[in-house]
């Protein structure tokens, strides 16, 4: 609270070699295991800042940015403490997992694995396969594709909260075979071990995600649907884009507006077209950023819902849940995506609170904001995929 305020300067033995005490009318530190986080109410006369501040800040042995409020400006300052020792070598493992599942379903769509049947990873998913790096190869045009996306997206997070200073992991990738998940991979997240200090934090960390891997998701579906190509005569039952795997249709996929915008753009009027391995990788790539903006929990969405709209955020998410779930009756996937989400939150669709509540998120963000509900609205897949 405002009132927990200190008057009181820290001295060079509370830890701080850098003083501000004469720049500041009242400040409170809050301790938190990775780092010490100052609210600072900054004097009128200093808070250009001033020369003499800048000077000062300069020198300051962490982070910090300004913070606009009805009582005056305010500097919000981090300090670390003492960082965690990361197990990279598993996160390489789960990359190096990965990238071979995943670059196994590319060989599968690409039509170097033949497909057998969901078991068709464990039958000739090894080296005995007769020639099995070279035609296991031919799904990297497929997979380091959808990688990319998938790390940019996560990068996005990341570098982001380490901007503030904030404890996270780096990405865990999550490698399956096609049973239960047909493209090798179910994600990857990352893992934020600290409180997040106030709503700004929280939206920019959510907000870089999606951003960052439709940056890459874009381009790559641009390039996929100029190498697809319309299938004529097309097969009865099969229309839209089309995923074969080898030489045979496996399965229609939905649009969202971007990718019923962009091919037409690139292809015409094709009532059925042929998805390059490449074109799916950036499919996959929009249908993330559409699933992780929604405004539920602890996905991207929620948080940037929380960082505009504290008072409001459970009960949107409650009727966006409720709306998932009613689209069960044109997909499974998202009556079970519902589902997931609702035992992954453990019945918690809200946000859990931030530190700083009460602090206002800058009204650049609430552009962003926008921006990301753009984002999200043109990504929207109503039916993932047809029966």
């Amino acid at each position: 609270m405002r009132e927990s305020y200190s008057r009181v300067p820290r001295t060079p033995s509370q830890g701080y070699s850098v003083d501000l005490s004469a720049f500041l009318v009242a400040w409170r530190t809050a301790s938190l295991p990775d780092r010490e986080v100052v609210d600072a109410l900054v004097h009128p006369a200093h808070a250009g800042p001033s020369p003499a501040l800048a000077a000062v800040l300069a020198h300051w042995p962490g982070g910090y940015y300004w913070s606009d409020e009805p009582d005056g400006r305010h500097l919000v300052l981090t300090r670390p403490l003492a960082r965690r020792r990361e197990r990279w070598g598993l996160h390489l493992v789960l990359l190096a997992t990965t990238l071979f599942t995943t670059t196994f379903a590319g060989a599968v769509l690409a039509g170097g694995i033949p497909y057998t049947g969901m078991l068709t990873f464990f039958t000739s998913g090894h080296p005995g396969y007769p020639g099995f790096v070279r035609a296991w190869s031919t799904g990297l045009v497929f997979s380091l594709p959808l990688l990319a996306i998938l790390l940019c997206h996560e990068l996005g997070h990341y570098t982001t909260a380490r901007h503030y200073l904030l404890d996270v992991s780096p990405p865990y990738f999550i490698p399956v075979p096609l049973l239960p998940s047909f493209i090798g991979t179910m994600g990857a997240f990352i893992r934020l071990r600290t409180v997040v200090t106030d709503r700004r934090q929280l939206f920019d960390v959510g907000v870089a995600g999606p951003i960052a891997g439709f940056v890459i998701a874009l381009p790559t579906l641009v390039a996929g649907l100029a190498l697809s190509h319309p299938v004529a005569p097309p097969q009865e039952g099969w229309t839209g884009m089309i995923v074969y795997f080898g030489a045979n249709p496996y399965l229609p996929v939905g649009d969202s507006f971007v990718t019923w915008a962009l091919r037409r753009l690139i292809l015409g009027g094709a009532s059925a077209i042929r998805l390059h391995p490449l074109a799916f990788a950036g499919w996959v790539g929009m249908f993330v950023t559409m699933l992780n903006l929604l405004p539920i929990s602890q996905l991207d969405g929620g948080h940037v819902l929380y960082a505009v709209l504290p008072r409001w955020h459970y009960r949107v998410a409650q009727a966006i849940w409720v709306a998932i779930t009613a689209l069960g009756y044109v997909s499974w996937v998202w009556l079970s995506w519902g589902v997931l989400v609702l035992l992954l939150s453990r019945g918690r669709l809200g946000h859990p609170p931030v530190l700083d509540a009460y602090r206002p998120l800058p009204r650049s963000r609430h552009l962003l904001a926008w921006a990301a509900l753009a984002l999200f609205v043109i990504t929207f897949t109503p039916i993932p995929w047809g029966p």
